[in-house]
């Protein structure tokens, strides 16, 4: 009897670093697993054409396949690669109502603990740490180095920057944006849509759509969310972001959880979720 798998089809939406990125993190666990479990077709982008950074694309020897439109056509898995988490949330629904499935990956470098629950699209990147008994929503990105301790919660869409740290208990809601190298101390609650600056550190509950920043973390804006200050020094009190009018959804039904970090481990987790 054949134990050959049928590999999934696989597109990236987003061609930005953070799609790039994605696929680093399809490469590696290809590579970890004992046969490949995606193909890896290709990337879309809505950009205008000539906007998307083709020769970028062609370096990884990888090619933008055409815009959003293609995932009604396509039998295809999708991740979705984009910094904005309101552009994340509005594919999220195009995706699903066009019935495709979003991948959910951890990297083989990942450091995973026992009763882990992700959410459909989460992805784990490498030498991110996630602690026992914690719970991501849809979309959901822990982005390089960054750590989760044990039972936290994070919301659909929200994003840990590299070398974010969660402490025990903390939680954070959708859309929310968790800076590289912040830290949220045990049992806060980060709102939906709020920000935290880089390098901050969060010792109280940050109200939704609050940007704060500083040691401790203080209030610097209001109203908006991560999906327009992802790429800008939130240290600056000038910034002010447009407001959002999406609604706050509850984490979904997340995947049984993986094994303990191990080589095997980490392959048996990505296999479980394709």
């Amino acid at each position: 009897m054949s134990t050959r798998r049928h590999r999934r089809q696989l597109v990236i939406v987003g061609t930005g670093g953070y799609g790039r990125e994605l696929l680093d993190l399809v490469e590696a666990v290809n590579a970890a697993a004992d046969q490949p479990l995606y193909r890896f077709l290709g990337f879309l982008d809505d950009e205008p054409a000539g906007s998307a950074d083709t020769d970028l694309l062609a370096r990884r020897g990888a090619r933008l396949l055409g815009g959003l439109d293609l995932l009604t056509g396509l039998d295809v898995d999708y991740l979705i690669g984009v910094r904005s988490a309101a552009a994340r949330a509005r594919i999220d629904r195009y995706a699903s109502a066009a019935g495709r499935r979003p991948a959910t990956l951890v990297h083989p470098r990942a450091n995973i603990g026992g009763d882990v629950r992700l959410g459909p699209g989460t992805v784990i990147c490498a030498m991110a740490s996630v602690s026992t008994n914690v719970s991501t929503g849809r979309h959901v990105r822990v982005d390089v180095g960054a750590s989760v301790a044990y039972d936290c919660r994070l919301g659909d869409h929200a994003t840990l920057a590299p070398g974010a740290r969660l402490c025990g208990g903390a939680e954070v809601g959708p859309r929310a944006w968790i800076g590289s190298q912040a830290n949220v101390v045990g049992l806060c609650q980060v709102g939906a849509g709020a920000v935290v600056g880089a390098g901050a550190v969060v010792v109280d509950d940050v109200p939704a759509e609050l940007v704060v920043s500083g040691i401790p973390a203080r209030p610097i804006a209001a109203g908006g969310g991560a999906a327009d200050l992802a790429g800008l020094p939130t240290d600056d009190p000038r910034v002010r972001p447009d407001r959002r009018d999406l609604a706050d959804s509850r984490a979904s039904s997340a995947s049984p959880p993986p094994p303990r970090h191990d080589p095997a481990g980490t392959r048996a987790a990505n296999e479980l979720v394709t």
